[in-house]
C-alpha cells in the first residue's frame, strides 16, 4: 500500500477502516446475534488494519529521516504502538470488572454494570479512533519536499520481483524466523498471560500491570538502543544478540519458577515481576532492532514488502500456539516451555546470520 498509494493515502484509508470497525461495535442493537455479528466485522475492519499500521515504521523513516535518525525514527514509531497493547492491560482490569470477583453475579444490576463498563469502553476507543482520522485527514503529507537521503530518493523493485528477492535469500529467511518465532509465540503467551498465573494465584489486576510495565519498559529501552545503532552503525546484529540472550534468560527464569515444586525456587510476586517484565523489556525492545536490520538486508525491497512478510510470519506462529492452546488448555507448562525454546532458536539463528548494510553503504558511498 505504502509503494503503490504512498504514505498519506494509505495512513488515511488505514485510520477509515479503525473508524468504521470501531463504529460498527458501539451500534446500539437490542438483537445480541446482530451485535455479535457487528462486533465480529469492526473487527474484522480493524485486523486489516492493523499489518498496515505494524509495518508502517520503517518506511516511515526512510522517508522523513536521515540515516542517522532512521533506527530512532523506527523505534518511536514501532514502539509507540505497542502503548496501546499496554494500556489494554490496565483498562481491561480497572474500568470492566471480573466476573469472577463479583459478589451477585446473578444479579440483574451487576450483568448490567458490567454491560455498561464495556460500552463505555468502546464508545471511548471510537472517539479516539476518530480524533487520529480526523488530524490525519487534516494534514499528513506523504512525503518532506526534499529526500533526506539518497535511499529515500531511489527506486525500489516491483511487488513481484520483491517477493522472488525475499523467497530466494537466506539470510533474510534466516533474520525473518529469527523475529517471527519469539515474538509470534510472546504474543501469544502474553494474550493469556492471565491465565496462565491464575494456577499459581496471581490476580488479573496484577497479570495487567506486569503486562503493562513489560511494554512500557520494551519501549524506553527499544528507544535507547536504536539510538545507539544511530550513533555506532554497523551494531544491529550484536544488540539483537544482547536482547537474545537476555530474553533467553528472563524467560527460563520464569518457567523455571513457575515450577516452584520440582526446582524450589522461591515463587513471590517480585519475581514473577522482575522475569516477566525483563522478558517483556527484551523481546518488545528487539522490534525496531529487527525492523531496521530487514531494510538493510533486502534494499532496494521496499520497507513494507519485506517488514509485512516477517509481521504475517509472526501472526502464523502466535495463531499456531493458540490453535493448540485450544486443545492443551488444562495445564500451562508446555507454554511457558514455547518461551526460552523460542528464543534460544532465535538467538542461535541470529548467531550464523551474516549482516550486511546495503542501504546504508549507498547513502554513505553516493553521498561522498
Amino acid at each position: 500500500c505504502f509503494f503503490i498509494l504512498g504514505l498519506r493515502v494509505t495512513v488515511l484509508l488505514t485510520s477509515s477502516l479503525m473508524v468504521l470497525g470501531a463504529g460498527l461495535r458501539c451500534v446500539p442493537v437490542s438483537d445480541l446475534e446482530i451485535r455479535k455479528k457487528l462486533i465480529h466485522g469492526g473487527q474484522l475492519l480493524n485486523g486489516l488494519a492493523g499489518p498496515t499500521v505494524m509495518n508502517a515504521a520503517p518506511f516511515l523513516s526512510t522517508t522523513w529521516f536521515s540515516p542517522d535518525e532512521r533506527a530512532t525514527a523506527t523505534a518511536i514509531a514501532s514502539l509507540l504502538n505497542y502503548l496501546g497493547s499496554a494500556g489494554a492491560f490496565l483498562v481491561g482490569p480497572l474500568v470492566v470488572p471480573p466476573p469472577n470477583g463479583t459478589a451477585h453475579l446473578v444479579s440483574q444490576s451487576n450483568t448490567q454494570h458490567i454491560k455498561d463498563r464495556i460500552e463505555a469502553v468502546l464508545y471511548a476507543e471510537f472517539g479516539m479512533v476518530s480524533l487520529i482520522f480526523s488530524a490525519a485527514l487534516a494534514y499528513f503529507p506523504s512525503r518532506p519536499p526534499f529526500p533526506p537521503s539518497v535511499a529515500a530518493a531511489s527506486q525500489r523493485l516491483s511487488y513481484r520481483r520483491s517477493f522472488c528477492r525475499l523467497l530466494s535469500n537466506f539470510r533474510f529467511l534466516m533474520i525473518a524466523l529469527a523475529y517471527a518465532i519469539p515474538l509470534g509465540v510472546f504474543s501469544g503467551w502474553s494474550g493469556v498471560l492471565d491465565l496462565i498465573l491464575t494456577p499459581i494465584h496471581v490476580s488479573q489486576v496484577d497479570a495487567g500491570w506486569i503486562g503493562f510495565w513489560s511494554i512500557v519498559g520494551g519501549c524506553v529501552v527499544g528507544i535507547a538502543m536504536a539510538r545507539f545503532a544511530d550513533f555506532i552503525r554497523g551494531m544491529l546484529k550484536f544488540i539483537l544478540l544482547l536482547l537474545l540472550s537476555g530474553a533467553t534468560l528472563a524467560s527460563t527464569w520464569f518457567t523455571l519458577t513457575c515450577l516452584t515444586t520440582v526446582t524450589h525456587l522461591p515463587l513471590t510476586t517480585a519475581t514473577l515481576y522482575t522475569s516477566c517484565i525483563l522478558l517483556g523489556i527484551f523481546l518488545n525492545s528487539s522490534v525496531p532492532i529487527f525492523f531496521e536490520l530487514f531494510v538493510e538486508t533486502v534494499y532496494p525491497v521496499p520497507e513494507g514488502i519485506s517488514c509485512g512478510v516477517v509481521t504475517f510470519l509472526s501472526n502464523v506462529f502466535m495463531g499456531v500456539l493458540l490453535f493448540f492452546l485450544t486443545f492443551y488448555h488444562t495445564e500451562f507448562s508446555w507454554f511457558n516451555w514455547c518461551l526460552p525454546g523460542s528464543c534460544l532458536l532465535s538467538l542461535l539463528l541470529i548467531l550464523c546470520f551474516r549482516e550486511s548494510y546495503d542501504r546504508l553503504y549507498l547513502d554513505v558511498v553516493v553521498s561522498v
